[in-house]
């Protein structure tokens, strides 16, 4: 029968065992900070507000007033009212819940927010422009975007197509009475921006 050779184990040297343990928790550290750097770098929607009911869905139509800014701080567009009666259009910018009518970061926050919210979307200059801004616009190449957001209302398109109908109407009423008063002819009716479909 063979014998087994013994070896003494020896005592743990005094701070050894927190070196060691020390040693694990950088490493651990380490290991999530690579993980997080690795991290596709997405869309980011925070609540300041949270709005009621459900949230936006693809085919609705989310009316906004919102600022848009560059990540120093510098606004680069805000919304704008449109000039019909509030009882007609809420008021903000229409934006069709629409693969393809905005950014697709945009697209992508707008299905998460609700009536009534306020949020601030940060997009990241992938799912926006990339390096390829509109012509003549304030954004750089490879610029992230930040946008705050108050939904003022989501509405169903076919909603919306029959009240931007009502609009034009109003608005060539309204030309109408001003062509009257100043004595001219009948006038050309003024486009209503209408989503995109």
């Amino acid at each position: 029968m063979t014998e087994v050779t013994r070896v003494p184990l020896q005592p743990i040297a005094k701070g050894s065992l927190a070196k060691l343990w020390i040693g694990i928790f950088i490493a651990v550290l380490a290991a999530a900070a690579l993980a997080w750097a690795a991290q596709p770098k997405g869309l980011k929607l925070d609540t300041i507000e949270d709005g009621m009911g459900p949230t936006a869905e693809i085919g609705q139509v989310v009316f906004a007033k919102y600022t848009g800014r560059l990540p120093d701080g510098t606004t680069f567009d805000e919304s704008q009212d449109l000039p019909v009666p509030e009882s007609i259009l809420p008021r903000g910018t229409p934006f069709a819940v629409e693969e393809g009518a905005t950014i697709p970061g945009f697209f992508e926050g707008l299905q998460q927010v609700k009536k009534g919210g306020k949020y601030t979307l940060y997009i990241p200059a992938d799912q926006a422009y990339g390096d390829e801004p509109p012509p003549g616009s304030p954004i750089p190449a490879g610029s992230d975007l930040v946008f705050d957001l108050e939904v003022v209302d989501i509405l169903e398109r076919a909603d919306v197509e029959q009240r931007f109908q009502a609009a034009q109407q109003f608005v060539m009423a309204q030309q109408a009475q001003q062509a009257e008063a100043q004595g001219e002819g009948a006038p050309q009716p003024a486009p209503v921006p209408v989503p995109a479909q």
